[in-house]
């Protein structure tokens, strides 16, 4: 089994009803990517796609995925924290 799991998890808003989304994994980043995203694809959600990949492939850390979904959610303002839940 893949390592995906991110050392802290995102929380990001979800576009249909605003509610918040705890996203734990490279999966589940890649699956709120690919169904969920609120905003137009551009090079951050692209590059953070890839990443996502590349963690679910084996062939990058899990971090960097987390890393690059995070630049891609703020720029569309659905990150509500990257910090560890109290």
């Amino acid at each position: 089994m893949e390592n995906n799991r991110f050392e802290t998890p995102v929380t990001v808003k979800a576009a249909a009803t605003g509610a918040e989304l705890l996203l734990r994994t490279a999966r589940e980043a890649s699956d709120y990517l690919l169904n969920s995203w609120p905003g137009k694809r551009s090079p951050k959600h692209r590059a953070a796609l890839q990443a996502c990949h590349d963690a679910l492939a084996g062939d990058k850390p899990a971090m960097n995925a987390r890393r690059a979904f995070v630049a891609a959610a703020r720029e569309v303002d659905v990150l509500i924290t990257d910090k560890a839940p109290a």
